[in-house]
């Protein structure tokens, strides 16, 4: 816990925010506008990853990761490929905009390898 008390000049004293480090010589709060000293203070280079291990605090998002040797079976629709007419292409679809915006399609070709996509 030493390792989280030493972390408290990241946050604001009065009110709990985080502070901004506009420059080397003061440390700000956004929120109430509380200004700290940052001479003699730690470094503010510090990694998220630092204090949630500390915190003990899981990521926000966990990565799903694949192995090599793993092969990713896509889902196939009945749709010709515009390059070479190949009757069948496989998909995935991604949300690449907005939340309130359609989602992204992504096609590929089994048998020539032609990749396009379509904002749905």
């Amino acid at each position: 816990m030493a390792f989280c008390h030493a972390r408290d000049f990241l946050f604001c004293g009065m009110c709990g925010t985080l502070l901004s480090f506009d420059s080397l010589d003061f440390a700000n709060c956004p929120l109430c506008g509380f200004k700290r000293v940052a001479k003699g203070t730690p470094s503010p280079m510090l990694r998220a990853k630092d204090i949630r291990r500390e915190l003990e605090i899981e990521p926000f998002i966990v990565l799903e990761t694949t192995s090599i040797d793993e092969v990713v079976q896509r889902a196939v629709v009945n749709e010709s490929c515009p390059q070479c007419h190949h009757p069948q292409l496989e998909y995935y679809t991604r949300q690449l905009r907005s939340a309130d915006e359609g989602q992204t399609v992504f096609y590929e070709c089994p048998e020539c390898r032609h990749k396009f996509s379509l904002n749905t």
